[in-house]
């Protein structure tokens, strides 16, 4: 067929060729342009100007210029000693439409279109429909689409342009209807086919869609059925054959493996060999296969991978390690060596940005820990990689890597990056069973003109408060990472619409802090603030204990100034959806010395993510908060159970509340721990509430929760990787315990007294904003929490 082409194309060029005998070119006359300049036609073009021009010259520039695919025709003529050419130019796709495809996206299919040169714009070539739609097919057939038709139509347009329609009509899915696994005796044909993509028909494949055939699922079905037995010890596994027969209709297809399992094998010895840079020691604990150990591939991988990359943070980052098995049949047994080349140790010429547009250079260049002219680390190159993730402002972040040309030891660092807009204008409705509906608004911006910095300014209300707020943060006051922020804020909170205690408050609070990284995974916060909180109580509604502390007190306008000073340790390996790694932290604000009320509350949580395997994810997470006030103030005057003189308890205003959605599960929010009943019996004595919590006399039938100085909190959580839930970032399903309470101070802590629920939780991020919804089951309880037990809880918001 080659053949035949380039004798056709022979015969074009010599017919366009007209006879002539040998000349001088004086100069070059070009007929036939439209959209083509001379100047291209030049560039292409293997004669100039006072070229001596033969009909073989005339042969290789007819060829020239076709290959350009810039024209049908060319013909080549003389007048005098000027050298005509006649072109006539192939027309322009002026559309390209693409109409029926479901099972590939349009982006995908126009570029791949444009790979071969058909898109919008281009030199249109009537022979590459032809390759369009073989390739098109090919692709369908590899999605199990064996019904696929495709039919490009081409429209003529003036202009010497032409319009593609290419109709697609994707046919049925050819459904899986056996999958047949011959010579399998050690293992049952479930346990070799679990781990298959590709599958008969079930409940789940709906969704799943793994009885859909393709050509690319099977190619890895078969990978994993020898990673299955090679694991396991099976050195010399092999598939034999294998074949797929579809149906006369295209609609169902048979699969058939022959394989041999062949034997056990143990590993007899493990060399090292080849240049190996760091001491064999070294190298020998980075080794997962042990003499005597069955033979297992993955852990052959994993050593690979292991020396590979504990050179590539020395510099190596073209190392390579090839583990080569010697198999003794007769004994059954595997000589293991692994050659390791590490090639030409390499350093960081430069860093590269690309796709900021809008963040300045110096923004992604201070996350980066590979810098440059230092050695090239593979370590520091994923960790620069993650902080600019954790950044925000990109939706995608790529860093490769590249040889200097004409070098062996350089290489330069590209950093791709997708931006996605840092500044919002928000308005939001949400609800949750706590605080009913929440509707807010505000004006962000985390990426200011490309600095870094970040500014907000928000206002929000529910049922029960009102909030105003502003902030500002610059996370590079210095060079070395420290950052400096500012809070401003306004409240107002009237509790007496929920199950709290009744009473209001009006808050004013100014602070400033600054961010001070230690390590990598270390930082501190340390802080100033000013506030001043008005509160309100109600006598005869207000619970009588916060009354006579009030009353005690003597001040119902509570100043502070307040400093803060906290520290975090973050290994998670994500924000959203962690599935490794953990956070310890913290923290102290102190009401200082001037003060109304001289306290402080110390807050600390340890909690971590391990992957147990499976897809499964454990989460345990531990919580403590305590406050106590401190120095020698006292009370200026005596009401109830308070008196003159004698030192200050912990602010009631200032306590620490459990229960709800994101705490003790199965409990309402914040109602868990001391609850008080308002009024005051015939002897002017508070009502104290029964073991039901019921209040006798009192304005409300319950007593009402006033929340502790100290409380605990422990919870446990089985991530589960459900076959509808592949994108954890998006949602993810887990089996939960919740233990937890709040006490009036540390030393009525009783375990006794501790709260318990189960159940399971969805986390989803929703189009219409954070969801998470809880069913649970109070497992520890008492009486007196009946009223405030829930089984479903959900809080939901929207931004739009």
């Amino acid at each position: 067929m080659k053949r035949i082409a380039a004798l056709l194309l022979l015969a074009s060029l010599s017919a366009n060729a007209v006879a002539f005998e040998p000349f001088v070119v004086s100069d070059i006359r070009i007929d036939g342009l439209s959209r083509i300049s001379a100047g291209t036609v030049y560039n292409y073009l293997p004669v100039n100007k006072g070229d001596q021009f033969t009909e073989d010259e005339a042969q290789r520039a007819i060829r020239a210029l076709y290959d350009t695919h810039f024209f049908s025709d060319v013909e080549m003529s003389r007048e005098g000693n000027i050298l005509v050419i006649k072109v006539i130019e192939r027309p322009s796709i002026a559309k390209l439409t693409i109409r029926g495809n479901k099972d590939i996206k349009e982006e995908d299919l126009r570029k791949g279109l444009k790979e071969i040169g058909l898109s919008e714009g281009e030199t249109f070539d009537r022979l590459s429909l032809d390759r369009v739609k073989q390739e098109l097919i090919t692709q369908y057939y590899n999605r199990g689409k064996y019904n696929v038709s495709i039919d490009p139509h081409v429209t003529r347009l003036d202009r010497n342009r032409v319009a593609l329609d290419i109709e697609i009509r994707e046919g049925k899915v050819a459904k899986i209807k056996e999958i047949n696994v011959v010579g399998n005796t050690t293992f049952t044909d479930k346990q070799i086919e679990d781990n298959f993509e590709s599958g008969t028909t079930n409940w789940m494949s709906w969704y799943s869609k793994n009885d859909q055939y393709s050509r690319e699922k099977l190619s890895g079905d078969l990978e994993k059925l020898q990673s299955y037995y090679m694991n396991r010890g099976y050195a010399d596994f092999g598939v034999d054959s294998t074949q797929v027969t579809i149906s006369p209709d295209k609609r169902e297809m048979y699969i058939a493996a022959s394989i041999k399992e062949g034997e056990v094998y143990t590993v007899s010895d493990v060399h090292l060999l080849g240049k190996l840079i760091l001491p064999e020691k070294t190298l020998r604990q980075l080794v997962f296969v042990k003499t005597g150990d069955k033979f297992n591939r993955a852990a052959v991988e994993g050593t690979s991978n292991a020396i590979k990359g504990i050179l590539a943070n020395l510099g190596f980052a073209y190392a390579k390690v090839t583990p080569v098995p010697k198999l003794d049949k007769e004994k059954r047994t595997v000589d293991l060596t692994f050659y390791i080349e590490p090639g030409q140790r390499v350093y960081v010429r430069r860093v590269i940005f690309q796709g900021n547009t809008r963040t300045e250079d110096d923004v992604l260049r201070r996350q980066m820990r590979q810098l440059e002219g230092s050695w090239y680390s593979q370590t520091m190159i994923d960790r620069s990689k993650v902080r600019l993730q954790q950044l925000g402002y990109f939706k995608k972040v790529d860093i490769d890597k590249q040889r200097v040309p004409g070098t062996q030891d350089q290489v330069d660092v590209t950093v791709k990056v997708e931006e996605q807009s840092a500044g919002s204008l928000q308005f939001g409705v949400g609800y949750s069973q706590y605080s009913g509906v929440i509707l807010s608004a505000s004006v962000s911006q985390n990426n200011f003109l490309g600095t870094g910095d970040s500014f907000s300014v928000g206002a929000e209300t529910s049922t029960y408060y009102k909030r105003v707020n502003a902030s500002y943060y610059n996370p590079f006051l210095t060079d070395s990472g420290i950052g400096i922020g500012y809070t401003v804020g306004y409240s107002k909170t009237d509790y007496g619409n929920t199950d709290f205690a009744n009473y209001a408050t009006s808050a004013k609070s100014f602070s400033t802090f600054l961010g001070i990284p230690i390590t990598e995974f270390d930082s501190l916060r340390v802080g100033l603030g000013l506030s001043s909180n008005k509160i309100n109580l109600y006598p005869g509604y207000s619970p009588q204990v916060l009354l006579d502390y009030q009353n005690a007190l003597g001040h119902q306008t509570i100043h502070e100034w307040t400093g803060t000073l906290g520290w975090n340790h973050d290994t998670r390996n994500g924000y959203w959806a962690p599935t490794r790694g953990g956070l310890m932290s913290v923290s102290t604000d102190v009401a200082l010395p001037g003060s109304t009320v001289q306290h402080f509350r110390v807050s600390a949580e340890a909690n971590h993510y391990w992957p147990i395997g499976g897809g499964f994810v454990l989460y345990l997470d531990g919580q403590a908060q305590y406050g106590a006030t401190y120095g020698s103030q006292t009370y200026k005057n005596s009401f109830g159970q308070y008196l003159a003189g004698q030192p200050l308890d912990y602010p009631f205003w200032q306590n620490f509340y459990s229960g709800g959605v994101r705490d003790v599960r199965g409990f309402q929010d914040n109602t868990l721990g001391p609850r008080v009943c308002s009024g005051t019996d015939a002897s002017g004595h508070a009502v104290q509430p029964s073991a039901n919590g019921y209040c006798t006399g009192s304005y409300y039938q319950y007593a009402q929760p006033i929340g502790g100085a100290f409380k605990v909190l422990g919870t446990s959580e089985l991530y589960l990787p459900l076959p509808f839930l592949k994108d954890i970032n998006t949602a993810r399903v887990s089996l939960f315990m919740d233990v937890g309470n709040a006490y009036k101070n540390y030393q009525s802590f009783n375990a006794g007294d501790l709260r318990a629920s189960a159940g399971i939780s969805l986390h989803w991020q929703a189009p219409i904003g954070p969801l998470i919804i809880n069913f649970a089951t109070p497992i520890r309880s008492k009486p007196s929490d009946r009223p405030y037990e829930e089984r479903i809880q959900f809080t939901f918001g929207s931004q739009f």
